[in-house]
This record gives C-alpha cells, sequence and structure tokens, in this order.
C-alpha cells in the first residue's frame, strides 16, 4: 500500500500515536464545507457536517464515514483510540456519553492526522 510522505510532525502524531497541542491545529476552528480525508492514504473520514465545536482544542466529529474508523482501546485503559481503517494512521480518541451532540460521540482528531477536501461548487 502506499503512502503519502509524511513531514516528520505528521510522522510523530500519526505513526508513533502523538498529540498536537491544543488549539494549535490548523482544523481546530475551521468550518468549510467538504470532506476530511486521512493525511496517510487519502481515505475519507469524516464529512464536514459531522463537524462541531467541542471547545477542547481539536477538531470534533460526531459521526464518520461508515468502516472508516477503527476503534481500539487506548493502552492507558481509560479511552478508545481511532484509526483510519484502511491504513490504521493514529486518529485521536473517541468520546461517548458527554452528550455534545445528539449522536452522543466526540470523535477528537489531530489536525496532523486529516486533511480537508473543499466540497465542489
Amino acid at each position: 500500500m502506499s503512502h503519502n510522505k509524511l513531514t516528520p510532525e505528521e510522522e510523530r502524531v500519526i505513526v508513533h500515536k502523538g498529540t498536537e497541542p491544543p488549539f494549535s491545529g490548523e482544523y481546530d476552528d475551521f468550518y468549510k464545507e467538504g470532506t476530511y480525508v486521512c493525511r496517510r492514504c487519502n481515505k475519507p473520514l469524516f464529512s464536514s457536517k459531522s463537524k462541531f465545536d467541542a471547545g477542547c482544542g481539536w477538531p470534533a466529529f460526531d459521526d464518520s464515514f461508515p468502516n472508516a474508523i477503527k476503534r481500539v482501546a487506548d493502552p492507558d485503559g481509560e479511552r478508545t483510540e481511532i484509526e483510519c481503517a484502511n491504513c490504521g494512521a493514529h486518529l485521536g480518541h473517541e468520546f461517548t456519553g458527554e452528550k455534545m451532540t445528539a449522536k452522543n460521540t466526540r470523535e477528537c482528531v489531530n489536525s496532523l492526522s486529516i486533511r480537508f477536501i473543499p466540497a465542489r461548487t
């Protein structure tokens, strides 16, 4: 499988399961219409329609495309890690039960793990 070339910072997050500092990512306060894809393999992950302002410092989504993400128990035993189901890239973590949206789910994603593709107008 061919992957996009990653910068050292993207590799730290995507391959080594790092986290970008809160409120630092390019997509935290970003609300244009389009699709968010995996930065490593270009697989569509989230629609801009599912993005919401969670105030947490990272892009937040309450839904993903069918079979786009894989949920894995985080080594800390507390959280659920989310990965790209296609290439295994680390995206961030999933939180449920917070009642922030009707779907009651928050996919908290590193901007470095995703890339935005604007909707065609």
